[in-house]
């Protein structure tokens, strides 16, 4: 796995939000960010903190997830994503994935881009994900939500959702879904 940490950064995309089920429906978690512009790489975007982002987002998390059936159980690791002060957007979303990945019990053997190349031809691109733009509806088999009898399934939430319901099972769901990049 080949991250990019290389390009110019992009406004509007997913290295910023996310999106959780919360009690009200689907609820945007952003990560505001310092002047950044397009001919700025992303490896250099610095984090505004003045905003208490942090501590929001960890509560509106906390409200949506609490009660999930695995929240307790990645509650302890997952708390110093929101504690620690990363000072650039790519340290902490690595440090993210990194959770992530653990959570899932992946053994992956990664990598950072020392270039940009504007075609990876050895490798599965999906550098396209990050695009909060491109309408992407993966059709994933719906699974019991936090609030699914209030609002319904609700598809294409951050990894926490399945996670948070899931728990170990999570990895065994992902897989089994029909995915096409």
């Amino acid at each position: 796995m080949l991250f990019e940490v290389e390009d110019n950064y992009q406004k509007q995309t997913y290295r910023t939000r996310c999106y959780i089920y919360s009690p009200n429906g689907k609820q945007l978690l952003n990560i505001p960010i310092k002047n950044a512009n397009s001919t700025q790489k992303t490896k250099d975007v610095l984090i505004e903190y003045s905003f208490g982002w942090q501590k929001q987002h960890r509560k509106s998390i906390e409200s949506a997830y609490r009660s999930s059936p695995y929240y307790e159980y990645f509650e302890d690791e997952f708390n110093p994503l929101f504690e620690d002060k990363p000072k650039f957007l790519l340290d902490f979303n690595l440090k993210c994935q990194e959770t992530i990945i653990d959570f899932l019990g992946l053994e992956l053997n990664a990598a950072k881009t020392v270039e940009y190349h504007k075609i990876y031809n050895a490798e599965l691109d999906l550098r396209q994900l990050a695009n909060a733009k491109l309408k992407q509806d993966y059709k994933f088999t719906a699974y019991t939500q936090g609030f699914s009898d209030k609002h319904g399934f609700i598809p294409n939430l951050s990894i926490l959702d399945v996670l948070f319901m899931e728990g170990t099972n999570a990895l065994s769901y992902l897989e089994n879904q029909q995915i096409e990049f």
